[in-house]
């Protein structure tokens, strides 16, 4: 997971923003925290997404679907290809550095678009 710097966090979500924006999602909130910021949108057919930028700058994106009708589901026909380690005792934390988002200097002249 690539680590994304405090400086870089807003310009994140601004390229999130914009992009939900003109897909056509209405921004239900933004929150501007300084330690965990992160927005939330709907899309036009009822899923809610929201992308926080949490501990150590991991992301996290989560999608909640709208009501739906119930219907079986029949077992997977494969295992699972990344299993949970049951002994795990850690949740993993970026490791991987890139040359923009993990800088710790802000990114100049560019605004969030919020």
């Amino acid at each position: 997971m690539t680590v994304i710097s405090a400086q870089r966090r807003g310009s994140l979500l601004g390229v999130v923003d914009r992009f939900w924006r003109n897909s056509g999602y209405r921004m239900t909130a933004i929150n501007n925290d300084v330690d965990v910021p992160a927005i939330y949108a709907r899309t036009e057919d009822g899923f809610q997404v929201g992308l926080i930028v949490a501990d150590e700058g991991q992301v996290h994106f989560d999608v909640l679907s709208p009501c739906v009708r119930y219907s079986e589901v029949t077992d997977s026909l494969r295992q699972a290809t990344a299993p949970l380690d049951p002994e795990a005792e850690f949740i993993p934390r970026p490791n991987i550095r890139s040359d923009f988002w993990s800088a710790e200097a802000p990114e100049v002249g560019v605004t969030s678009g919020r």
